[in-house]
């Protein structure tokens, strides 16, 4: 190299087009975040991260440059994670509880710097994102251990709101107690019924007293509050540290295996196309006529389309005595010409149905 000098600003100029490039880059996060937002949908989404890496050494003619390009690629994601973490910060997101609640968690987990808003109580929760107070809703739609939740399944099929997003949530239940007591001091336990059902075995053995709460946090809320040894709250480890509870016991839920699945509410519709894999599995709820083979046509029409149903439940009508709707969970993605050509038969033969909306299954 004869001309160092030269050289120096052929990369100055280099790097001028890089910023431009980045500025750019940058930019069309903003628009990402924006549709996110709207959407419900959390920043991260490891599929997406992972199909970039994989071909982002198509343009790269060096391999040894491209091991480098690889890590450049990395880097500039993450800093576009940053950045729309930055812009989300303003993004109102409704729980039901208070800090410490597993649904504030899951919050927390898939919108760590959004507003978190408590209500107290699924359905303000809901209503909050429908009249537009918040831009979503995170609410718990079933645990493994304890089943559906079935205020929210109603919520879904009565109100106006889309699911975009659902995510799976390992759940620990620990025993938390005050500064001082033990295990032998416990005589009566408090939390939610889901929480309490999840620890039926433990709460036989020790022969506690149960008293139902709204919500895991509020029960410890009240634990430490009362300073009361012989009672003690069942929730997460999270919850100990926010209300100076301490853990007497972990992992006392019967099922080794708990985990609940929250939805989040929005109030647009997901109709990203299947080249994006954005569109894995959709619910719909429905309900049929009141006659012979209704339901079983309704099944086969969506079997005929091509898409696996993985679970099926029924809930009872609020408005008709004895009668049903049906809560349909289906693999595949509804936007396409099968889908679309699926919803408008179910709408034919259907007396009730609501497409509730499509997203991945995350966990977290």
């Amino acid at each position: 190299m004869e001309n160092l000098d030269e050289t120096r600003k052929q990369i100055q100029a280099v790097d001028r087009q890089i910023a431009e490039l980045f500025e750019k880059r940058m930019k069309l996060a903003e628009d990402v975040i924006a549709y996110k937002q709207v959407k419900g949908l959390p920043i991260y989404d490891a599929e997406q991260e992972a199909r970039i890496l994989e071909r982002c050494n198509d343009n790269i003619s060096d391999s040894t440059i491209g091991e480098y390009y690889k890590v450049f690629v990395q880097n500039l994601m993450d800093i576009a994670k940053s950045y729309q973490e930055r812009m989300m910060s303003n993004m109102k997101v409704a729980y039901c509880g208070i800090p410490g609640a597993y649904a504030y968690i899951a919050a927390k987990k898939l919108y760590p710097t959004a507003q978190l808003i408590s209500y107290p109580d699924f359905e303000s929760a809901y209503k909050a994102c429908e009249d537009g107070s918040v831009d979503v809703t995170i609410l718990p739609m079933e645990n493994s251990y304890a089943g559906d939740v079935g205020g929210v399944m109603d919520l879904a099929f009565y109100g106006t709101l889309s699911v975009n997003v659902m995510v799976e949530m390992s759940i620990v239940q620990n025993l938390l107690g005050v500064k001082g007591a033990g295990i032998a001091d416990i005589r009566k336990v408090v939390s939610h019924p889901q929480a309490l059902s999840q620890c039926t075995e433990y709460i036989r053995i020790h022969g506690f007293e149960e008293e139902a709460f709204g919500n895991t946090a509020v029960a410890s809320k009240y634990v430490a509050e009362k300073g009361d040894k012989s009672m003690a709250a069942i929730a997460s480890e999270e919850t100990a540290e926010l209300y100076g509870l301490e853990i007497l016991e972990r992992k006392i839920n019967t099922s080794s295996t708990n985990s609940t699945r929250f939805a989040v509410f929005s109030r647009t519709k997901n109709t990203t196309k299947s080249k994006d894999r954005l569109g894995e599995h959709f619910t719909l709820v429905f309900t049929v006529k009141n006659e012979c083979g209704a339901l079983a046509q309704a099944l086969n029409l969506i079997g005929s389309h091509g898409f696996n149903m993985s679970s099926l439940r029924s809930r009872p009508l609020k408005d008709k005595m004895w009668g049903h709707y049906f809560f349909a969970e289906l693999e595949g993605n509804v936007n396409t010409s099968d889908g679309q050509d699926l919803l408008i038969q179910l709408n034919t033969i259907c007396s009730k149905m609501k497409h509730l909306g499509s997203y991945k299954q995350l966990s977290i």
